[in-house]
């Protein structure tokens, strides 16, 4: 390991990230300043932003790991991405965001949702929700750099998970949204061209496109016995329809994610940080192929491993990251392993920057906007306080959720880096969605629909969690407790239909029955709320 070449790289990426977050600070002098950077943002750099923020380890390592095991299927999510995540985001979602948000003097997604509706307890509600929510998402990014780390630079786990929570709390603390959204850009340009040289790389030591993927076809009678029983049907070929594997891939991965990322309150704060809908307009390009890199590359690689280490160790990825800790393999590992085996050292030390510039663009908008929840929306909405005391309360709420998430990375088990993301998309989708998506396209929408969907989606998502998917059922034992089986519905295929699947129309079907049911927002209210839409 040459590392002087190692030292050299990370010290001009730390002195970049700091010098950004100084700059950040340096143009933080309001709240509006620190929550939504002033509302004046360039278009590349709120799309970059928005991408890197939306692409983190999670994707990478998580679901880049997933791809190791299920292959070629988790492509549909890289679709789902571009059209919903982009494209419909964007266009749609995002203008009638910023145009509302602006008009409504708002400076988070849950205070937009407040005072759409004209309603305190959906903002602290909400934001209590998204600050005790957000933690295992992002103990997933958390744990994705970590991984890389300990694998890259062979220290301790635990190690490499304090000292990477450390910096990115100085950051986030110090430079507001300012700060984090400068810095996405930098790490997402970087995350773009290091996948981009990652796909070019892995198929130059494959033989070229065709001869990888023929030989990844060529592997179908591989699959282990275990997923060929839950419906693998290779890495080329979408699962058996209707088979565990099938929905697990289908419900939780792609619809979840795919979904999901609609209702993301990290994501939805960058619509408001433009000044107009031509911002919006020439971010749409650059979010899409900055999306279809990062996340197809890491599907595509992810898949092709296999044949790397089938022709290198005689085994499959999985199978080469057997260790004491994961004597089955960690899913999570994957990534980071074919990397550090497969790549050149040069490579290695500008991907691992590029892999901790994925995490820290996500988590730290994360932090951003749990800071921001437990500060302006709980704080402020509650005890009525604003002004310094809320931004000091924000700064408070993103150590304490940096320490959270930290202590979440080191108890979580292995192959908890997509999981956990999909967990988090979902239960934002169920929760938020309805409200949000109804509250930007649908006058008639009430305050008290609102309340009904927010609530009826978040307590069907946690009602699923505990008794109905098996994954979280079994590992809560909630279920189990209570009546003695780790679900309540055993016939297929309920144990593996995501909560989101569920719990997402629930609350659609009451947010749209109850504001039919009662009183329409007055004409002034919402004059106010949709002018210039």
């Amino acid at each position: 390991m040459d590392i002087l070449l190692l030292n050299v790289i990370v010290l001009i990426y730390l002195l970049v990230i700091g010098y950004l977050g100084y700059k950040g600070w340096k143009g933080t002098s309001s709240a509006e300043d620190y929550m939504v950077g002033g509302r004046k943002i360039h278009p590349f750099v709120m799309a970059m932003s928005y991408g890197a923020t939306f692409i983190s380890t999670a994707a990478i390592v998580g679901f880049g790991g997933f791809s190791g095991l299920f292959g070629m299927s988790l492509l549909w999510l890289t679709f789902l991405n571009i059209f919903l995540g982009i494209f419909i985001a964007f266009v749609f979602f995002g203008k009638r965001t910023r145009k509302m948000g602006h008009n409504l003097n708002a400076l988070t997604f849950p205070e937009l949702l407040a005072k759409r509706f004209e309603s305190k307890f959906i903002q602290w509600f909400s934001g209590l929700l998204i600050f005790c929510a957000m933690p295992i998402y992002a103990a997933a990014v958390l744990i994705g750099a970590a991984r890389f780390i300990e694998t890259t630079l062979n220290i301790s786990f635990d190690v490499a998970l304090l000292v990477f929570s450390i910096i990115i709390a100085v950051y986030v603390v110090m430079g507001g949204l300012k700060g984090v959204m400068y810095t996405d850009a930098f790490q997402g340009t970087i995350m773009f061209f290091g996948m981009l040289f990652l796909l070019y790389m892995t198929y130059d030591i494959l033989g070229g496109v065709t001869t990888a993927h023929q030989a990844i076809s060529n592997m179908s009678g591989l699959v282990p016995a275990n997923l060929a029983s839950m419906g693998h049907a290779g890495w080329t070929s979408m699962p058996t329809f209707g088979s565990p594997m099938w929905w697990t891939i289908v419900s939780s991965i792609i619809l979840g994610v795919g979904i999901g990322v609609l209702a993301q309150p990290q994501l939805i704060v960058r619509f408001m940080t433009v000044k107009s809908n031509r911002e919006l307009n020439r971010a749409v390009l650059i979010g899409a192929v900055f999306i279809l890199i990062a996340t197809g590359t890491a599907y595509v690689v992810g898949t092709l491993s296999n044949v790397y280490f089938m022709n290198t160790e005689g085994v499959l990825s999985i199978g080469a990251t057997v260790s004491e800790a994961f004597p089955t393999g960690n899913s999570d590992s994957i990534m980071p392993l074919y990397i550090n085996k497969a790549m050149p050292e040069w490579f290695i030390y500008i991907f691992l920057v590029s892999l901790l510039a994925a995490a820290m663009s996500t988590i730290s908008s994360q932090f951003h906007a749990q800071g921001t929840s437990i500060g302006r929306d709980v704080y402020e909405t509650i005890f009525g306080k604003k002004g310094v005391n809320s931004v000091i309360i924000t700064r408070l709420g993103i150590i304490v959720a940096i320490i959270i998430a930290a202590i979440l990375g080191y108890i979580l088990p292995g192959g908890i880096v997509a999981r956990g993301t999909a967990l988090f998309f979902g239960l934002c989708s169920a929760a938020f969605l309805p409200a949000y998506a109804l509250g930007l396209f649908w006058k008639r929408t009430t305050k008290e629909g609102a309340i009904a969907g927010i609530l009826t989606g978040t307590f069907a998502s946690l009602f699923c969690l505990a008794f109905i998917h098996e994954k979280e059922s079994a590992a809560l034992g909630i279920s189990k407790m209570l009546i003695g089986s780790d679900v309540l519905i055993s016939t297929m295929p309920w144990p593996y239909v995501d909560p989101m699947v569920i719990s997402l129309p629930l609350a659609f079907i009451a947010t749209v029955l109850v504001s039919l049911l009662t009183k329409a927002p007055s004409k002034e209210h919402l004059q106010k709320c949709f002018k210039g839409i």
